[in-house]
């Protein structure tokens, strides 16, 4: 073989492989583990691209930096009353290295802040503004990943402003604890090892906890914030890629602060705020797509055959909606539990894309409803929402249809009322040749 036929070979290969990557492992029923993988690396790269990731990691970005004031003051007014003020300090630092000055520069913002509260800025008004403020930037953070996970709705108003607040009102607990931790675990390595053994000990497990934190506070945040029910592998697996990230970023700030004299030079004392949004924003970055992750973990099941259903044809359509119909009135007649999405697409191996679409529109054309089948962990299924036994091929597509606006044109059924007659004629022959075919009369080979 010489060097042209070789490179030709090489390139089919690589284009095969490209083509597959890209769309055919969508098409490929196999659940082994090489295919999951290929399907969340697609999946998280073009979500990260339609979910427009970059322009919501800037307003994230320019919302935190508002709200950085307000989230400090409410801690130190906090950290105040239990006399802990200097240890939050120290663990903000120990935290955010990569952000030393922009943190001691707002501690200066925040004690001027909070010398304010003899005038009443922390009394009605003044409390429920900085309160607003918190919750508006969290309330923020659940939008992007609930838009992130195809979440419709959030949380209601009430549970943002009981929910949110409680967080913030914990955070300086949480912060107090971890310093807490640090100082009682190399005290006790420094009772039990030798001094010239703990030091190094000491250094590596606390840089080790502080690693593990960060993925354990992804994590939560990933099952936490949205609105929707996420697995725990996968906010852990997204949890980890995404601290592991930060945990660089970090590193890479701390270590180029010898290159920010020239910075300072042309910025002067504000050269922390430039710096300050660029790691906000990137800090955002890495949290907005370890969210894609875990939703692309926990959903390549969902995008199954997905260019095939962008393009499905109206035939096809119909023959698939008939078939989740029949299933879902042929279980309610034999007494069988009812299926839920996920029960229907694994078990006669559909695009539960589809089938979520199909189902929203039986239920809006009254055909069915979604019923709790187990109070205790509040599992739902459908069930017919009229008589099983009378629901027949023609009454479910004429119903289907008919769902929507129609007779809305003004002068259209008289300017063009031989091709309405026309339509409605075929339409009727159509409709009495299979509206005595019940669906419970059809066979599925599969149950």
């Amino acid at each position: 073989m010489n060097i042209k036929e070789l490179t030709t070979v090489i390139v089919n290969r690589l284009t095969k492989w490209w083509d597959y990557c890209s769309a055919g492992v969508w098409s490929d029923t196999r659940k082994g583990w090489k295919v999951s993988v290929i399907k969340t690396l697609n999946l998280s790269v073009r979500s990260f691209l339609s979910k427009d990731v970059q322009t919501a990691a800037c307003g994230m970005a320019f919302r935190t930096l508002l709200a950085t004031i307000p989230a400090l003051a409410l801690i130190f007014a906090i950290g105040k009353g239990f006399g802990f003020v200097s240890v939050i300090q120290k663990a903000l630092l120990d935290a955010f290295p990569a952000q030393r000055t922009a943190i001691q520069e707002s501690f200066v913002f925040v004690d001027s802040y909070l010398n304010q509260s003899s005038e009443g800025v922390f009394v009605g008004v003044g409390i429920l503004v900085l309160l607003w403020t918190l919750v508006s930037l969290v309330a923020s953070v659940e939008g992007a990943f609930n838009k992130i996970w195809g979440v419709r709705h959030g949380r209601t108003l009430w549970r943002q402003i009981t929910d949110y607040t409680a967080m913030f009102l914990i955070l300086p607990v949480l912060l107090i604890s971890s310093t807490g931790i640090s100082v009682m675990m190399s005290s006790t390595l420094q009772q039990f090892f030798p001094y010239d053994f703990v030091t190094p000990l000491t250094g590596f497990l606390l840089d080790a906890s502080a690693v593990v934190l960060t993925w354990l506070m992804f994590t939560a945040a990933y099952m936490l914030v949205p609105n929707t029910k996420v697995k725990f592998p996968n906010a852990l697996i997204a949890g980890i890629l995404a601290g592991t990230a930060y945990e660089i970023l970090q590193w890479l700030f701390v270590s180029g602060q010898m290159y920010v004299s020239k910075y300072n030079a042309i910025y002067g004392s504000v050269a922390f705020l430039p710096l300050l949004m660029i790691w906000l924003q990137l800090v955002w970055m890495i949290t907005l797509a370890g969210a894609v992750i875990c939703f692309s973990s926990q959903n390549i099941f969902r995008y199954s055959f997905a260019s095939q259903i962008s393009g499905i044809s109206p035939d096809y359509r119909k023959k698939v909606m008939l078939a989740v119909t029949a299933v879902i009135v042929q279980d309610y007649a034999a007494k069988r539990t009812p299926r839920n999405d996920n029960d229907i697409a694994m078990d006669f191996g559909f695009p539960i894309a589809l089938v979520t679409e199909i189902t929203e529109k039986l239920m809006q054309a009254g055909l069915i409803y979604k019923a709790i089948i187990n109070t205790n962990n509040g599992k739902t299924g459908y069930v017919p929402a009229i008589d099983a036994d009378n629901i027949s091929v023609g009454f479910v597509i004429k119903s289907l249809e008919d769902l929507g606006n129609s007779d809305f044109l003004p002068g259209f059924n008289h300017e063009f009322a031989d091709i309405i007659n026309v339509v409605d004629n075929f339409t009727d022959k159509t409709y009495s040749d299979i509206d005595s075919l019940l669906l419970t009369n059809l066979t599925i080979n599969k149950k």
